[in-house]
């Protein structure tokens, strides 16, 4: 199957880097967001504006969804309008969005009654991977559409695994980001705990990151202002992968959880610092910014 017309919906702080480096390797590509702003910023590099998206969507080889939760993108799909009632036959979908793994099966179940070939494929990296093409893709789906969409999905990152079959890859990304909610607050308490004991942040994150508390979180996404220049820590905890969004995530995966019997104390624990940052209005603010929990120390 040759893929070259690419219908990309939603160009947030994820997508709008994740269309302009397909449109860099060469794939004709058309754009729909409500951002008037974010669509500008991609026609100038080269892409079309989908004025209409039912007209844009029966011209396309493909189509990729980056929305920000599940509801956005059965509507997109199956709402008045859905897209999934517009494509041709065989048309290769793939949802970016990190959704429940049960939504990500209801859509693979409606896109195969409508003939067409849907992956679920979340990401991680961030918006540094996302600009860099460096994201990491967790496909849930049939193995002879991953191998279809695999040289897309290259175009965008760089890791690019097939977890299994649809919900797989939702399930696997929920598994993750559970994980990095664990690190990052339990990073910005260790942090915490140091500078309250005069600890300089920046040295302090050294020893643990060479030592067996070293992480990712301390690597490249550290919550402390000024420990690594290019953070969102460092820009006023912006630019980054929301708060809100984490909480959202967190919320996806202790519902899981819970439908399967495990106990997440950990899960928990990290949610209920999320939602103490809800609290406080801090949702807007990047993730790391939960260690403005710590007010003394982060103002």
């Amino acid at each position: 199957m040759s893929i070259q017309n690419i219908l990309f919906v939603g160009l947030g702080n994820m997508g709008a880097p994740m269309a302009a480096n397909l449109l860099k390797k060469g794939y004709a590509l058309q754009v729909s967001d409500l951002n008037p702003d974010a669509v500008s910023a991609l026609t100038k590099q080269g892409a079309l504006y989908a004025a209409d998206l039912t007209q844009a969507a029966a011209q396309a080889d493909a189509v990729i969804t980056m929305l920000p939760a599940g509801k956005h993108v059965k509507s997109v799909y199956l709402g008045e309008n859905g897209l999934f009632g517009r494509l041709k036959p065989d048309t290769l979908v793939i949802d970016c969005s990190t959704i429940a793994a049960d939504d990500a099966r209801e859509l693979a179940a409606e896109a195969q009654a409508h003939r067409l070939r849907f992956l679920e494929a979340p990401v991680s990296g961030g918006i540094s991977g996302a600009a860099a093409g460096t994201l990491s893709f967790m496909i849930g789906g049939s193995g002879a559409d991953f191998q279809t969409a695999k040289p897309l999905l290259e175009s965008m990152g760089k890791n690019i695994f097939h977890a299994g079959g649809s919900g797989a890859g939702q399930t696997a990304k929920i598994c993750n980001n559970m994980l990095l909610s664990i690190l990052m607050t339990g990073t910005a308490e260790a942090l915490a705990l140091g500078i309250k004991n005069g600890l300089d942040p920046k040295v302090l994150s050294g020893i643990m990151a060479a030592s067996s508390g070293g992480n990712w979180v301390l690597d490249r996404y550290n919550p402390y202002p000024g420990v690594i220049p290019e953070s969102p820590a460092s820009k006023g905890y912006r630019n980054g992968f929301m708060s809100a969004l984490m909480l959202k995530d967190l919320d996806l995966a202790l519902d899981n959880a819970r439908t399967v019997g495990l106990a997440a104390p950990m899960g928990e624990n990290a949610r209920a610092l999320y939602l103490n940052m809800k609290a406080r209005g801090l949702l807007d603010s990047d993730f790391s910014a939960v260690m403005k929990l710590y007010t003394d120390i982060v103002k």
